[in-house]
């Protein structure tokens, strides 16, 4: 039962980082690939919080996206001067750093033996030790990300977005402040993405900079590609299949050390699969590289 519940909160954590990078590339169009980097910074923020300074975990959320929204600005200001592959590159080059960072800062992260013993949290005389507590606060937690996404796409910024995704050129002429918008959904999509770390960080009680790679990044894009960007349960979708499909390897007797490579080579497959046959994705209305919106 404990294996089910986990499977189901890993599921959760991923459906708010889908959620998190769908509102910049799906909605906005802009293929952030940093989104792994934006965890980290939560899951380290609520690590170093709670073992350093032993501050609550509501308190360590807050400031986990807080700080996360922050770096969010600072990365999506290259996007006012740089578009397409030149932006993915930025954001590239930022998950590089943040994860050096994690990696050789050793005295502040613990480097690549990162930060054991992580207390679980406690919310308002809530304490959270179970799978089955964990589940609940990671799916209210994905819930209020999901019901807060929506919001937004329905809102006139979100439909600010969706006119920049299509034709940023036509939005700006319309007199719309691209500028700010752009930025703004970074530093949303950031923030975001760091309340999953922070769930990560207590649930898991050990962070390193393995679980906040490139590949991570990749990862959480091929859950939105596939899914489907732009779609309110694309990254639901994407993330029940990626999260699952792996665990159906460890039930055909493959050992671990092959598994871990058939993994990866699934995850290839199947993106440059939906890329060719159905870019959209499962649930999507936008396809990368297509010119827009794709019925």
């Amino acid at each position: 039962m404990d294996y089910l519940l986990h499977i189901l909160i890993l599921i959760n954590i991923y459906v708010i980082l889908a959620a998190s990078l769908n509102l910049i590339a799906g909605y906005t169009g802009l293929l952030s690939i940093c989104q792994a980097a934006f965890c980290g910074v939560g899951a380290y923020t609520a690590a170093l919080m709670s073992l350093k300074v032993g501050s609550p975990f509501l308190v360590n959320l807050v400031l986990a996206t807080i700080i996360s929204g922050a770096l969010g600005t600072l990365v999506g200001f290259p996007s006012l001067r740089i578009r397409d592959d030149y932006f993915v590159i930025a954001t590239f080059a930022f998950q590089v750093i943040a994860f050096s960072v994690m990696n050789n800062w050793v005295t502040f992260t613990g480097g690549p033996m990162g930060l054991p013993g992580i207390p679980q949290p406690v919310i308002l005389g809530w304490d959270v030790n179970s799978h089955g507590e964990y589940l609940l606060l990671i799916t209210m937690l994905a819930a209020v990300v999901l019901w807060g996404c929506h919001r937004i796409v329905h809102s006139p910024f979100g439909r600010i977005l969706m006119s920049i995704r299509e034709d940023e050129t036509f939005a700006f002429s319309a007199g719309k402040n691209v500028a700010a918008c752009k930025v703004l959904v970074f530093m949303i999509g950031a923030a975001m993405a760091s309340t999953a770390g922070v769930i990560y960080a207590h649930y898991i009680s050990f962070v390193d900079p393995t679980s906040f790679t490139v590949m991570e990044s990749i990862f959480i894009i091929s859950i939105v590609v596939i899914g489907g960007a732009g779609s309110f349960w694309g990254p639901v979708v994407g993330a029940i299949v990626l999260v699952t499909l792996p665990e159906i390897l460890r039930f055909v007797g493959m050992p671990s050390s092959v598994a871990a490579n058939v993994r990866q080579i699934l995850y290839g497959g199947l993106l440059v699969a939906f890329m060719m046959l159905r870019p959209q994705g499962l649930m999507g209305k936008y396809a990368f590289g297509k010119g827009g919106a794709t019925q």
